[in-house]
């Protein structure tokens, strides 16, 4: 079981430096079409906000899988 928390986990960090990484680059794009253009969010600023949301999903699965992996270690 600690084995599948853990590979789990590492599953889960690797998603989030994957989500930031993309939401970076997203913002990064859409920093530029935000310059050339006034009118609303760009495409690129909507992909950006939807990065980082995966991003901290991905971030509270992998300390919910932390806090499960310490309490099991407490009790046994």
């Amino acid at each position: 079981m600690k084995l599948f928390l853990v590979l789990l986990l590492i599953a889960a960090m690797i998603a989030t430096v994957v989500a930031l990484i993309r939401g970076i680059v997203a913002f990064l794009q859409s920093s530029a079409e935000d310059v050339k253009s006034g009118n609303g969010p760009s495409a690129s600023s909507l992909k950006s906000n939807k990065m980082m949301q995966q991003r901290i999903l991905f971030q509270g699965i992998a300390i919910a899988i932390v806090a499960l992996l310490l309490l099991m270690a407490s009790q046994g």
